[in-house]
């Protein structure tokens, strides 16, 4: 870090529709958090950077279903937000959204600079127009009946019952959800960000340039330029958002995706005037924390956007989360299947530092991870109260009793002593290597060995069964107990803030920054410090049992609502018009640039035929091969993504809308029909 003067950190804007939850804090929030303290105290010119994305139809969406305008949708969200981040200790400089002025000043010459310089192409579509709304149509104001697995309610970007993305000129029967009526095609002109020129350079950059990234990242990276990139429109025709600034584009407004991005640009701009050099200077670092669906945007898509502009940096590392789940079960906000931040905030009252460790220790760094009440319990009451709190209490009150509360000096120190005081150099070193590799998980780990340490110290010198002619051991016991105990405080305040504080306003102390941590005589002889109270409080049964309740009444609520009504009636002669059959997969391939497709070559007993189904969300292709499964083989066939799909494969959906399949019980010959 040597050669940096100033560091850039900023975290994924979130959406201003709802609230935050676990996922978002684990994901994003709390990693980015955490390396922002660790700058700061270690004396780094360093600035956090986030804000609410205010603009994109599912803000339009969520406002036309409370009756609302989306200003007001955006206002609730952003207060609350912001407000569940202050109260959780989330240390931004700067908390924007971007409905500002600034932002849409900002935004609005970004595109113009583009424009003039002659980055974009101009082009004319068909779109579905309402003409009795009078407006053109969204993806997600369109919906109708999905042509791969008869959903009446797709959308008009992606089947949300099998998962396949779509165009909404695929849908079959299409409708309008402003009106209900029929749209017609009209043409209408927008701009596009040619991708595939920037490839050569998103290749060098990224390939070549950044191996050191993480796996998800570079791969997911990998996987969209080898597949070859293709122009991508920045505009599109919408009410709400920043107008596109040119004439004759009226009822227009920038792509969420181009305009988002640039909300990190115009808050840095909001908060200092010397915003250009945190994003225009070579010797700035960069780093973008966000989830794994936000990797295209910011490794692929906002880097062209700035290489295209020409005077901006390029983000130095983009650590990617995967996603955390919650009792099993994938977060859901349209089924309220989530840990709330602000309810959290008001039923665990003081407990922030406890959500904070418990996500960082679960984070799910390399892979979808799992919170669950029991070990939110487990981690609070035997390892921040049972290690980090027993231990603290402990040096401070032994301190009070035998030296009423006076540092004591410490004299002959033992081989032991000296060793225990180099472990804390030693654990700051590998504090510092995780955290600026982006393994939290491991910091935190390595933090805690200082907590560790310090109770195996005192449970192998008992200070307490020494006898009265061994004041001056005792002395030095407590001496480098509270030593341990100062140092602690430090280490830990980029994970536990609040606990950090307290610990330091027991010790009486002011934390003297990250460069001290090891330092010799942190707490001098003679120093005073006040009385031990508990860090942490134990979390009983009840309290969790109440929230366990809480989840499995949503999750009953859930099942009587998601269990679908029949379809309707059809004669023996339809059904029988369909041939399902018996198949086996032979091969399974994920397809580059989809999230959910997988292509598949399955063996039907009548022939070898391909298959492209929106699976890849819950299998890897790897594991299925071989599976026996349940196909129509008649359905007539239809391209995706250039391929040519020969029928497809029966699932079943359970309640969080998990998809497995559907197999003859016993193995049985490919081809055996299904009556």
């Amino acid at each position: 870090m040597s050669k940096i003067k100033r560091h850039l950190v900023t975290s994924a804007l979130p959406y201003a529709n709802g609230p935050i939850h676990i996922g978002h804090l684990a994901g994003v929030y709390i990693p980015s958090d955490i390396y922002t303290r660790y700058l700061r105290l270690r004396g780094k010119d360093v600035l956090s950077i986030c804000g609410s994305d205010e603009h994109g139809v599912p803000i339009t969406l969520k406002a036309r279903q409370e009756g609302v305008s989306p200003q007001d949708i955006v206002d609730k969200f952003h207060e609350l937000n912001k407000a569940s981040f202050e109260k959780l200790g989330i240390s931004f400089d700067i908390y924007s959204r971007t409905s500002s002025a600034v932002h849409h000043e900002m935004a609005s010459d970004f595109f113009r600079t583009l424009y003039d310089k002659g980055k974009f192409i101009e082009k004319s579509s068909d779109q579905y127009f309402d003409e009795e709304a009078g407006q053109f149509l969204a993806d997600r104001y369109i919906t109708g009946t999905c042509p791969h697995c008869g959903n009446p309610s797709a959308y008009g970007d992606q089947c949300e019952n099998c998962g396949t993305s779509l165009s909404p000129n695929e849908l079959i029967k299409p409708k309008s959800t402003i009106s209900g009526s029929k749209p017609v095609l009209k043409k209408t002109r927008h701009w596009y960000l040619p991708l595939d020129k920037y490839e050569p350079f998103l290749k060098k950059w990224i390939l070549e340039e950044h191996q050191d990234w993480k796996t998800n990242v570079y791969g997911q990276c990998k996987s969209w330029l080898d597949s070859g990139l293709q122009p991508r429109a920045v505009s599109r025709d919408l009410n709400w958002g920043v107008p596109v600034p040119v004439d004759g584009a009226g009822g227009k407004v920038l792509y969420v995706w181009f305009d988002a991005p640039i909300g990190y640009i115009s808050a840095t701009k909001e908060l200092t005037p010397d915003w250009e050099k945190y994003w225009k200077s070579k010797d700035t670092s960069m780093v973008h924390f966000i989830g794994k669906d936000n990797i295209v945007f910011h490794c692929i898509i906002f880097p062209s956007m700035l290489k295209a502009e020409g005077s901006y940096i390029l983000p130095e590392n983009v650590p990617a989360n995967e996603f955390l789940n919650l009792e099993g079960h994938k977060i859901s906000t349209s089924r309220n299947w989530a840990v709330w931040l602000h309810e959290y905030l008001e039923e665990f009252e003081g407990m922030e530092d406890v959500l904070r460790y418990v996500l960082c220790a679960n984070a799910p760094e390399t892979k979808d991870n799992d919170f669950t009440w029991k070990d939110f319990q487990n981690r609070n009451n035997n390892e921040l109260v049972a290690i980090l709190g027993n231990f603290v209490n402990r040096a401070i009150v032994l301190t009070n009793k035998y030296f009423k509360g006076v540092v004591p000096p410490a004299s002959n120190l033992q081989n032991y002593d000296r060793e225990v005081l180099e472990e804390i150099t030693h654990i700051r070193t590998q504090v510092e290597k995780s955290i600026e590799r982006f393994r939290f998980r491991e910091a935190l780990k390595e933090t805690m060995n200082l907590a560790r340490l310090g109770n195996k110290y005192l449970a192998d010198t008992e200070p307490w069964n020494q006898d009265r002619n061994s004041e001056e051991r005792i002395k030095t016991i407590l001496n480098i107990s509270l030593q341990i105990s100062v140092n602690l405080s430090i280490l830990i305040e980029p994970f536990l803030p609040f606990t950090s504080v307290k610990l330091a306003s027991f010790l009486n102390y002011e934390n003297p920054g990250w460069e001290k941590i090891g330092s010799a005589g942190l707490l001098p002889g003679g120093h005073k410090i006040g009385k031990a109270k508990h860090l942490f409080q134990k979390i009983d049964n009840e309290k969790v049992e109440k929230q366990i309740a809480r989840l499995l009444k949503t999750r009953q609520d859930n099942e009587k609502v998601s269990i679908k009504q029949a379809a309707e009636t059809i004669s023996y002669e339809d059904f029988m018009k369909m041939d399902i059959r018996t198949a086996t997969i032979l091969e399974a391939e994920k397809l580059a640039k989809t999230k959910k497709l997988i292509k598949l070559t399955v063996d039907t007993g009548l022939d070898k035929r391909t298959i492209v189904s929106g699976i890849a969300g819950y299998f890897n292709a790897k594991d299925i091969i071989g599976k026996q499964v349940l196909v129509l083989i008649n359905l007539a066939t239809r391209k995706l993504r250039g391929i040519e799909s020969q029928g497809m494969i029966l699932m079943a959906e359970d309640i969080d809308g998990k998809l497995v399949f559907v197999s003859p019980e016993e193995k049985t010959e490919n081809g055996a029909g299904v009556k």
